[in-house]
């Protein structure tokens, strides 16, 4: 696995933060240091992802990124046949994807398409899963995206979002990002990694509160709502249509 050091030398300008071929090639080393209990929120939402799924529908992966969890759900399902599609803005990202399917017996149920979240037709779905991926799109583009799934999923059908989020009191909220820059030293990042990290991200990733994440789902139809996975200022989610 080749080291994240993207930001470990210092920059005379922070550009914004791209998920560019830099990014891709040390991605896997990114995210188990940045983003806490990783491993197990895609392992166990490949497991939901195999539960909730109905034969003959689609599973949607929107912001894929370059399969992590996709690959674990196609795992998941062994000798049983499934139709994903996985779709990345990234086309680095897509393109690192589609070299690890070239690997796989069964690489011809999962289809890739370079795209924005935005532009997709959810169709016959019975799964959609966005892990660390609403965060990145236009505050204005979220309530419709999430409409979107909504309607695109059968009765029945699962949403499961993953998001770095907010809290609307400013004493909490200060504990969870002190936990989380604590979280990164301890994963070896320096405290100018960190620092050249966040402004990258700043007018990129603009988190929310867990309750407009909520609000937001519940207004767009579904009937059940949980967080069935929290630390600090992450928390996993489940919608049921």
């Amino acid at each position: 696995m080749e080291k994240d050091q993207v930001f470990a030398k210092k920059k005379d300008k922070i550009e914004p933060f791209a998920f560019n071929r830099e990014v891709a090639a040390v991605f896997d080393d990114m995210l188990t240091r940045s983003v806490p209990l990783y491993a197990e929120s895609t392992r166990r939402q490949a497991q939901m992802a195999v539960g909730f799924f109905q034969d003959k529908t689609r599973i949607y992966d929107l912001g894929c990124s370059h399969g992590n969890l996709g690959i674990l759900i196609a795992d998941e399902f062994k000798n049983r046949p499934f139709s994903m599609i996985g779709v990345d803005s990234s086309c680095p990202m897509i393109e690192k994807y589609q070299a690890r399917l070239a690997q796989r017996d069964n690489s011809h149920q999962i289809s890739l398409v370079c795209g924005l979240l935005e532009d997709i037709v959810i169709k016959n779905a019975s799964v959609v899963l966005i892990n660390l991926t609403l965060q990145f799109l236009d505050l204005g583009k979220r309530d419709q995206l999430i409409k979107n799934i909504y309607q695109g999923l059968m009765p029945g059908g699962v949403l499961l979002i993953t998001e770095k989020i907010i809290h609307p009191s400013s004493p909490i909220n200060d504990l969870e990002l002190s936990f989380y820059r604590r979280f990164k030293r301890e994963n070896g990042y320096s405290d100018l990694e960190i620092s050249q990290k966040r402004d990258a991200l700043e007018k990129v990733l603009i988190p929310e509160a867990l309750g407009v994440h909520q609000q937001r789902i519940m207004d767009a139809g579904f009937s059940v709502f949980d967080t069935w996975l929290k630390w600090f200022n992450f928390a996993a989610m489940i919608a049921i249509k």
